[in-house]
This record gives C-alpha cells, structure tokens and sequence, in this order.
C-alpha cells in the first residue's frame, strides 16, 4: 500500500529545493522584472512625495531578488531620500540568503535593512500586544498570501497600516493560471491541512469589494517547463510535481488513479501548453494595487 500523501511544507528542505527549481524553469522573476521595469514607477509615483524618509514593508521577502529590484526603482524615483526596509521572513534560510544578496549589491546606501524572523500573522501579533502601529509608504505581499490563516483579515491589517500617499502591491498566482485549475480539480485531494491556503487572483477583487477597497489589478503572462514531470523516474521532474501538488514525494506517495489523473490535467489547455515537443505551464500572475 502506498505510504500517506503529507504536505511538502512538512519537509522545509525539499519545499525550498523545489522552490528554487520552480523559478529556475519557470518565467517567474523575468515577469515579475518586467513588471517593476514597466508599470511600478507609475504606482510608487507618488509614494514619497515631500518625505524625507520612505518606510518600506516586505511581507514575506524571501530571499531578497525581487525586493531589491522594487528599492533600485525607488531609489530612482526619490534620489537621495533615506529608505527604511522592514523585511518579515520566517525562513532563517531565506533569511540568509537576503542577507548575501544586499552584501553582493552596490548603491544601497541610503537603504536601511532590517529582518523579522516571523510570519505576517506573528508580525500584527507582537505589533498589537506591543501596541504600536507603525505606519508605511509602500508595503509588498509576494506569492505569500498563501501562507496565511485569513486573508480578508490579513488584507485589512496591512491596509491599515499604510500612509495617506502609499500603495499596498500583491503578487499571486493569476485566477486564469494553471494553478486555477489544479486547484479547483484536485486541491481537496492534496494533504495541505491548515499550512498552506489555495488563492489566486480571481479570489481577490471579492475580498477587496466587500472591505470597501479601491484597487487596480494587472496580468502577467509567465510558463513553466514541466516536460521533466512526464520522464518516470527524473528527479526534477518528481520536485516540480511535489511543487505543483504541494505534496513531499508525491510521484512515489500519490494513490495510482490521482497520479494518472493529475498527469493528463497538466497535459490539457487549461493547464498548459504543447510546444515543440515541450510542455509549458499556464503560471500566469496578477497584481492587485491597492489603495490607502
């Protein structure tokens, strides 16, 4: 009998391994870059207008790539102003890595880091029992939303916490992606339990209508290659699968039938797409711009 199925957010090694092969064979970052390229510095236009510090929150920052490409625009836009940049991680791992990546960066000077090793529900936790509400000019959610218990009540924190000038930028997976539609199909057969939640885009504009908020919304177009997943036995392949499926092991674990019909649904147009013999994934993006 096959061994049960358990979430791949139980063995944080393998998640990050998986993690990192995601955005290696994926068009994730490039997408996110040409965003920041193209349309951030309309949304930070005006951010920090008359300041002569701008407070910066990175809610789940990872290692640090996309957070630093978003402080170079800022910087561009306001020469010289001081940046205070709140990091809140709770991987100690990716912590580091942030960590090497501002060390390895030239023109930071005028940017001030600072790590929270917790997550964004232990960050409003420790801010409310030590009464404080510390308020910011731009605050970032990237593919973190997740990751938490409630995200109508985390959306409504993090608003309130923004200046009269600030925006609030989340990234996640586009409602239109192949990430949908694995969701919707098989989502309730994955063992998530409560670590991890399924939200995309499409879930949002909900949200945000019923809390009375004003907000833009943008698609990425982004892929994966996941050719690999179809070759029996590759190693990457079976790390992008635990990646798709949120599940350690899954090629090995996975009851038969599931396997067999989780195999086909990535092969469809709903998931992805055939192209010279390869198989790409559907891993659009949207980003919600909200207003303070």
């Amino acid at each position: 009998m096959a061994s049960p199925m358990r979430s791949l957010l139980a063995d944080p090694d393998r998640y990050l391994r998986s993690f990192r092969l995601f955005l290696e064979r994926s068009s994730e970052h490039q997408s996110m870059q040409e965003f920041v390229e193209r349309r951030l510095p309309d949304v930070i236009a005006s951010i920090g207008n008359g300041k002569s510090t701008i407070n910066v929150l990175s809610v789940g920052g990872g290692a640090g790539e996309m957070d630093l490409q978003i402080l170079s625009k800022i910087q561009a836009r306001y020469p010289g102003v001081t940046i205070n940049n709140d990091v809140i991680e709770p991987s100690a791992d990716q912590i580091s890595k942030y960590k090497e990546h501002v060390a390895q960066a030239s023109n930071l000077e005028n940017i001030k880091f600072t790590w929270h090793r917790e997550t964004a529900y232990e960050y409003e936790s420790r801010m409310n029992a030590e009464k404080k509400t510390k308020k910011w000019d731009f605050i970032h959610m990237i593919q973190m939303l997740y990751y938490v218990k409630d995200v109508p009540a985390t959306l409504q924190y993090f608003h309130s916490l923004l200046e009269s000038q600030a925006k609030l930028l989340i990234i996640l997976v586009s409602g239109k992606s192949g990430w949908e539609t694995l969701w919707k199909k098989y989502g309730s057969s994955f063992p998530l339990g409560d670590l991890c939640c399924y939200v995309s885009s499409g879930d949002l504009p909900r949200m945000l209508d019923s809390a009375g908020l004003k907000y833009q919304l943008y698609e990425l177009p982004s892929h994966m290659d996941i050719t690999s997943c179809f070759i029996e036995g590759d190693k990457d392949g079976e790390l992008l699968l635990d990646f798709l499926t949120e599940t350690l092991d899954f090629a090995k674990t996975a009851p038969p039938e599931l396997k067999h019909q989780l195999m086909e649904e990535l092969r469809k147009p709903g998931c992805s797409e055939i192209k010279d013999g390869k198989v790409f994934f559907n891993n659009n993006l949207g980003v919600i711009v909200i207003e303070p």
